[in-house]
């Protein structure tokens, strides 16, 4: 069985009484059997698959910490969320990917059995495939990828960050569709794969020409798939939005447009879980990466508190 490492404690950075955090409301649980709660987070404190710039195995423990200062009102939605945290799966760094990948997938296994939403916080996307292969025994899936890349690549020496959805797709993955990416930053061999798939790809400028289209096309690519699994790579942001990953680039989202995308995509009662990866702390000088990622993950919290969690 995985080991996991326990969460270090939530602490709001409020003292007014009426400033209700995510620090206040987030409380430890066991990741064995059903979890009462609206959503479960999980640590992957992973980043040996990256093939750019390392430092997102410091992003589990960062995103916490933004995370418990964020408030968790959010106008026109309901009551806050309630959230667990079952802790970080242990890990060294220095096991092989497809070892990494078999330990998490483990503990996402359980957590997708335990009736609350699970929300992973990476690590690298390499364990993309890990977090939400469990869901290819439950039903038909679909991924909602929203990234600057496709990550289709060939694992030709093994698995890296950027073959998550080749994996998935070889592991029977019904339907893909990526937001947000990027004129330039991938090749036409890879485009072509997963057009031959049926897959969908709508561009960085589709979602700045609108946002709610956007996200509909990327939801009517799925289909009829009984499950959605939602991923964002921070690189999907543009570079000045969120400089700490490992691959920043030019002509992406603004916080404001992912927020938008992912509050329509997880809307919809199929999305089974939601991860944020590629959040590299060491590489964010003033922390606006890691901000834009806990606030990400407060508006998929919230979103599924308002639909009446999983």
């Amino acid at each position: 069985m995985s080991r996991l490492d326990p969460p270090a404690a939530w602490e709001p950075t409020s003292d007014d009484p009426n400033d209700e955090q995510f620090g206040h409301v987030v409380r430890p649980v066991s990741a064995e059997g059903t979890i009462d709660a609206d959503a479960v987070l999980l640590g992957e404190p992973y980043d040996g698959a990256v093939i750019g710039r390392p430092g997102a195995r410091e992003g589990p423990a960062a995103i916490r910490r933004a995370l418990a200062g964020v408030k968790t009102h959010r106008f026109g939605s309901g009551a806050a969320p309630s959230v667990g945290d079952c802790g970080d799966v242990s890990l060294d760094g220095r096991e092989p990917v497809a070892d990494a990948q078999g330990t998490v997938a483990a503990v996402a296994r359980r957590l997708h059995e335990s009736g609350a939403f699970p929300v992973f916080l990476g690590g690298d996307n390499s364990l993309t495939y890990a977090n939400a292969r469990p869901l290819l025994d439950r039903g038909s899936l679909g991924v909602v990828n929203l990234d600057a890349h496709l990550d289709v690549r060939e694992a030709r020496d093994g698995p890296t960050s950027g073959t998550p959805y080749r994996q998935l797709f070889e592991a029977g993955l019904d339907a893909y569709a990526c937001v947000g990416a990027r004129h330039f930053e991938t090749s036409t061999a890879y485009a072509e794969y997963v057009a031959e798939r049926g897959g969908a790809v709508v561009t960085a400028e589709a979602v700045g020409d609108g946002v709610e289209s956007a996200a509909e096309r990327a939801l009517d690519a799925l289909g009829d798939v009984e499950q959605v699994y939602v991923s964002v790579d921070l690189d999907v942001l543009d570079a000045t939005a969120g400089p700490g990953v490992s691959a920043p680039t030019p002509g992406g989202l603004t916080t404001r447009e992912l927020f938008r995308v992912l509050r329509r995509v997880v809307a919809d009662e199929r999305v089974r879980g939601f991860e944020v990866v590629e959040c590299a702390p060491p590489l964010d000088r003033d922390g606006r990466t890691v901000a834009a990622a806990a606030r990400a993950v407060a508006h998929v919290l919230s979103t599924v508190a308002s639909r009446g969690g999983a």
